[in-house]
């Protein structure tokens, strides 16, 4: 770890209301540091999802939570000037293939706009640390995999990708132009308790246990490198203390460049799945069997993700690997629970 990063100092964690920040605020102050969380609690899924993550946090003498929207003019400035943390995770986004479609307004706004307002606000106060969630989907129509760091990312498929490119391009001049050090973090189909309600695994599991049909949209030539969130949370806690250096690559597979304290670097188990596979898991998780029900690959989908992990185990170590029965039981048990709590509430 640089000073700056150690022992545990200010952190911000933009979106820390959401799935991934929620669990790296947790682990963040578990390890000692102070937290701010930012988050607008935006109605793209149940609010009430993101308020009961933030009243766990809450819970810390060092979380502190803030409420509004990045691209919100003069916020992100006062907040960084006022706290001047040291480690920035910004996690923060409009998230959803399926849904840029429909609102891609909505990605320029709080993805584009927002990750600028956020490099802009740190130019004055450059942390130890800024590390920028990025997604698989950057690398599109790119055939090749396992999909490696320095593979093209020229091709994306959904204007969900085309923003996430378009972030860390940003991030990259910025890095060159301002001496921040920082790491695009490209996450592999993250699933765990807490999860978001759009994605595959909430889904499946609450129209099991519903007993309603399971929508499968091409599954059959469909894979994921899943990765459970406790797996990813450990890596991104490890990637923290490795901010990039210029000049330092770790082998010829680094993605650093050659201009920038900047990498990209690919947080996934390396290990892609069939989608039918993960229902399965599902199906012994609930002990019910599930209502399938075929239906067309939806536009800007990928067919398969895979990532090529050389570069994270180089630069976080042997990392855990949580078993994808262990990690879907482990969802199911956490929504039951939570699918009772909100029946009681209404």
């Amino acid at each position: 770890m640089t000073d700056r990063l150690s022992p545990p100092g200010r952190a911000l964690v933009t979106g820390a209301a959401g799935f991934i920040g929620y669990h790296l605020s947790e682990r963040l102050l578990a390890a000692g540091w102070s937290v701010t969380g930012l988050d607008a609690h935006s109605p793209y899924y149940d609010p009430r999802l993101k308020a009961a993550r933030e009243a766990r946090l809450l819970r810390h003498a060092r979380f502190r939570a803030v409420h509004g929207r990045l691209e919100e003019p003069g916020l992100l400035a006062a907040l960084v000037e006022a706290e001047r943390p040291a480690l920035v995770l910004h996690l923060a986004a409009q998230a959803g293939v399926r849904h840029s479609i429909d609102a891609p307004g909505e990605y320029v706004s709080a993805n584009l706009e927002g990750t600028f307002r956020l490099l802009e606000a740190l130019r004055p106060h450059p942390p130890a640390h800024l590390l920028l969630a990025s997604t698989s989907s950057v690398y599109g129509a790119n055939p090749r995999l396992p999909w490696r760091e320095r593979d093209t990312t020229d091709a994306p498929l959904s204007f969900y990708a085309a923003t996430k490119t378009g972030c860390e391009a940003m991030a990259h001049a910025h890095a060159h132009l301002h001496a921040i050090p920082t790491t695009a973090l490209r996450f592999f189909t993250v699933y765990g308790p807490w999860g978001r309600p759009d994605m595959a695994l909430f889904r499946f599991t609450r129209a099991v246990l519903a007993d309603e049909p399971v929508d499968l949209y091409g599954a059959e030539m469909q894979r994921r490198d899943f990765t459970f969130v406790d797996d990813l949370a450990e890596a991104v806690m490890r990637l923290a203390a490795r901010p990039p250096a210029p000049g330092a690559p770790v082998g010829p597979f680094d993605s650093l460049s050659p201009a920038a304290p900047f990498r990209s670097v690919n947080v996934g188990l390396g290990e892609p799945v069939p989608l039918l596979d993960f229902l399965a898991a599902v199906e012994a998780a609930t002990g019910r069997t599930a209502r399938r029900r075929a239906l067309p690959v939806q536009p800007g989908e990928i067919a398969a993700t895979w990532a090529d992990t050389t570069l994270l185990g180089a630069l976080a170590g042997p990392l855990p690997r949580t078993p994808l029965a262990e990690g879907v039981a482990r969802f199911v048990a956490w929504f039951r629970g939570w699918d009772q709590s909100l029946a009681r509430s209404t």
